[in-house]
């Protein structure tokens, strides 16, 4: 079942909910925010260090916190090893003009590109899928 916008409803009891952000632990905090911000355009919302706590969060999105979904790179300090991304997590989505333009400025700014631009195996979007510093997936979709 596929519920369109004037079918969606709020989940009983939590009113007009929205996603917030979605979280990523990151191991080198200025990769990730280069990655983030100078690579993919998005803008460094805020960012704060929590030294009792020895940990960085910094918020990066298209657009500001209040109507926008954003991500939340959290920076443990001292974290020496790769994270362990784990078999649950997919991938995050970008919608773009233009994925073989995106994925050519990308590849030339040394970001791993997994699966190159191209159409989706049974028709229908170009897509490609890029990884962050850390190997998190983000698939990149052509929107008009």
């Amino acid at each position: 079942m596929t519920l369109t916008d004037s079918e969606t409803r709020p989940a009983e009891g939590l009113g007009k909910a929205r996603l917030l952000h979605t979280m990523l632990r990151v191991r080198d905090l200025d990769k990730s925010l280069h990655f983030y911000a100078d690579l993919l355009g998005m803008k460094v919302l805020r960012k704060r260090d929590y030294p009792t706590g020895k940990f960085t969060l910094a918020f990066v999105g298209y657009g500001d916190e209040v109507d926008s979904t954003v991500i939340e790179l959290t920076h443990n300090w001292g974290q020496e090893e790769p994270y362990t991304l784990g078999s649950g997590f997919g991938h995050l989505a970008i919608g773009v003009p233009d994925v073989y333009q995106a994925c050519e400025k990308l590849g030339a700014a040394g970001v791993k590109i997994p699966r190159p631009a191209g159409p989706m195996a049974h028709g229908g979007s170009v897509i490609a899928f890029i990884e962050d510093p850390d190997g998190y997936r983000i698939e990149l979709v052509q929107r008009s």
